[in-house]
C-alpha cells in the first residue's frame, strides 16, 4: 500500500510539473504575443502617397529592419486620393495597423473615434525629443497630447519668376496689395502669360484663408483662427470684405480664366511651364521647380502681408501616429522613433522638400541657403509671420474646403454676392462653433 501511494504521489509531482511548465511556456507565448525570438510584422500606413515619397519612406524602413532582424514591416502605400479613405476604413473595422500616417487635417477626427493613441508616454523616454521643434509638436497635438510625430513640416512662401520681373522692372510684392499690382503688370493674355497662379479649385481656401486673416492681422485669435479675438467670424469684418474684393481683382485682372478650376498640379505646372509669375506654395514644389525650371529664372520671397503688416501662416504637416488597436505598440514605437531621428528626418526632408522637425537642422547650411533660406527669415520674424493653430479641433473642418470651394467659384463666375457668399462663410462657423458646445 505504501508503495502504490509514493507511486502514485510521484505520478501527482510529474503531472503538475508538466502543467506548470506548460503554463509558463504559454506565459512567454502570450507576452507580446510571439515567442522569445520570433518575428514580428508591423503593418505600416502612408497616407500622401506619391512616387518618390514612398520610395524614401520604404528606404527608411529596410534600414529599421536591417537594425532590427526581429521587426518585419509591412508598409502599405494606397493610391493618393484613396489613403485616408483606406486608412479610415481599416481603423473602423479593426483590421491590423499598427502604425499610420495621421494629417492635421484628420487628427482630431481619429482622436475623436479613438483610432490614435497618445504618446507622450513614449516621447518622455525619447531624448531626441528636446530638439523637436514648438511647432511639429503642436501640429501633432490635441490639447495636452501629442498623437502623431510629424515626418516634416510644410510652411507657406512665395516663389517668383525673377527673369519676368527683372525685365519688367519690378521688385518682389510684399504685401497682398503690390501682389495684385505686380501680378497685373505681368500679365499678357496674348502671350498667354499671367500674373498670379490662381487656385480656385480644391485646396482654394490656401489662398482666401490666407488674404482674409491677413487682412484681419491682430484681430484674430491665434488659437481658434476662425475666429477674432472678440469671438466673431474672421468673415464678418469688414477687413474680410476688403481682402476679398482684391481676391476677385486678383482673378480678373492677373491670373488665367480657366485657373478657376484649378488644383495644386495644374497651379504648380502653370508656374513651371511659363504660363504663370508669381506662385503661393508649400517648399514641397521646391524639387520640382529645380528639374523643370532653368536655374536662375525664379526664386523665393517671404508671404506677403495685410495692411497691419502681418502675415498670418500655419505650418502644418501629416507624421506618424499608433493605432489604438496595435498588438505591438512597443515596436510601432521604435519605428516612429527611428524615422523621426534627427539624421534620418533630415535626410528625408531634404531629399524630398520639406521642413526637418528638429530645431538642429536649422544650422544645416543646405537650410541656411537657397530656396529655403526664405523659410527660416520667416521663421526668424515671428512678430510679422505669425504662426495660428488651425481649426482643426472642428468637426466639420474636413468639409470647409468643399464648402468654400463651390461657394468662391460661385463668386467668382457672377452667380453669387461677395455679401451672400461672406455671410454663407460666416454662418458655417458660428454653426461649427456652437456644434463644439
Amino acid at each position: 500500500m505504501r508503495t502504490r501511494n509514493k507511486v502514485l504521489a510521484l505520478l501527482l509531482c510529474a503531472v503538475l510539473t508538466i502543467g506548470l511548465l506548460a503554463g509558463c511556456s504559454s506565459k512567454n507565448e502570450d507576452e507580446g504575443g510571439k515567442t522569445d525570438g520570433e518575428k514580428i510584422t508591423l503593418r505600416m500606413i502612408e497616407s500622401l502617397t506619391s512616387p518618390k515619397r514612398t520610395e524614401l519612406i520604404q528606404a527608411l524602413v529596410t534600414k529599421f529592419e536591417e537594425a532590427n532582424p526581429n521587426i518585419k514591416v509591412e508598409f502599405i502605400s494606397p493610391p493618393f486620393d484613396q489613403a485616408d479613405n483606406k486608412i479610415r476604413t481599416m481603423l473602423a473595422s479593426n483590421e491590423q495597423i499598427d502604425v499610420l500616417e495621421a494629417r492635421d487635417l484628420n487628427v482630431a477626427e481619429y482622436v475623436n473615434n479613438e483610432y490614435l493613441e497618445p504618446l507622450n508616454a513614449y516621447t518622455d523616454k525619447w531624448s531626441d525629443f528636446a530638439t523637436v521643434s514648438a511647432v511639429s509638436k503642436s501640429v501633432g497635438s490635441i490639447g495636452d497630447k501629442l498623437y502623431f510625430v510629424p515626418n516634416g513640416l510644410y510652411e507657406r512662401q512665395m516663389f517668383y519668376r525673377s527673369d519676368w520681373l527683372k525685365e519688367a522692372g519690378l521688385n518682389p510684392p510684399t504685401t497682398w496689395e503690390e501682389l495684385y499690382e505686380v501680378s497685373k503688370k505681368l500679365t499678357d493674355p496674348a502671350k498667354n502669360r499671367f500674373g498670379f497662379s490662381f487656385r480656385g479649385g480644391a485646396g482654394s481656401t490656401g489662398t482666401t484663408d490666407a488674404i482674409i486673416l491677413a487682412y484681419n492681422g491682430d484681430k484674430v485669435n491665434l488659437e481658434d483662427s476662425m475666429f477674432t479675438k472678440d469671438g466673431a467670424t474672421v468673415y464678418s469684418t469688414p477687413e474680410a470684405k476688403a481682402g476679398m474684393e482684391l481676391y476677385l481683382k486678383l482673378y480678373k485682372d492677373a491670373s488665367p480664366p480657366d485657373s478657376i478650376n484649378w488644383g495644386f498640379q495644374e497651379q504648380v505646372q502653370a508656374f513651371t511651364s511659363g504660363v504663370t509669375g508669381i506662385l503661393l506654395q508649400d517648399p514641397d514644389v521646391i524639387q520640382s521647380l529645380q528639374e523643370k525650371m532653368t536655374e536662375g529664372t525664379w526664386a523665393t520671397a517671404p508671404l506677403v502681408t495685410g495692411p497691419t503688416g502681418k502675415a498670418l501662416f500655419a505650418a502644418g504637416g501629416a507624421g506618424w501616429g499608433i493605432a489604438t488597436h496595435s498588438e505591438h505598440k512597443e515596436e510601432a514605437w521604435k519605428l516612429i522613433e527611428f524615422l523621426s531621428s534627427p539624421d534620418a528626418n533630415t535626410a528625408f526632408s531634404k531629399d524630398y522638400g520639406l521642413i526637418p522637425i528638429h530645431s538642429s537642422a536649422a544650422e544645416d547650411e543646405f537650410f541656411k541657403t537657397g530656396p529655403y533660406k526664405t523659410l527660416i527669415e520667416m521663421s526668424n520674424n515671428p512678430d510679422v509671420f505669425v504662426n495660428f493653430k488651425p481649426a482643426f479641433q472642428y468637426p466639420g473642418n474636413a468639409q470647409w474646403g468643399q464648402v468654400a470651394m463651390e461657394s468662391g467659384q460661385s463668386l467668382l463666375l457672377g452667380s453669387s454676392g461677395l455679401d451672400d457668399t461672406l455671410k454663407k462663410w460666416d454662418e458655417y462657423w458660428v454653426d461649427q462653433k456652437a456644434k463644439l458646445k
